[in-house]
């Protein structure tokens, strides 16, 4: 029982990054297009880079917005 809780975690988990992965790419492609280039200007290093800021701030956003939503269904008020 325990097994399977453990293996059903670690699959919401890996599908949860998926997704963070999939919208940062797509932040950084439109972040690129704003600045008026194509993603061969930037080395792969460079592009790494974004990506994972771009999951950081994706990742620091789903966390405030998780406690902001905790803190409404608790009926605390938000100063």
């Amino acid at each position: 029982m325990q097994f399977s809780a453990k293996k059903s975690k670690e699959k919401l988990i890996k599908v949860y990054r998926r997704k963070i992965r999939e919208a940062a790419i797509s932040r950084t492609k439109a972040k690129i297009a704003l600045q008026g280039k194509v993603l061969k200007d930037f080395t792969d290093d460079q592009v790494r880079d974004i990506v994972a800021e771009e999951e950081r701030d994706l990742t620091s956003d789903l966390k405030t917005k998780s406690l902001l939503a905790l803190a409404a269904a608790l009926g605390f008020g938000i100063i």
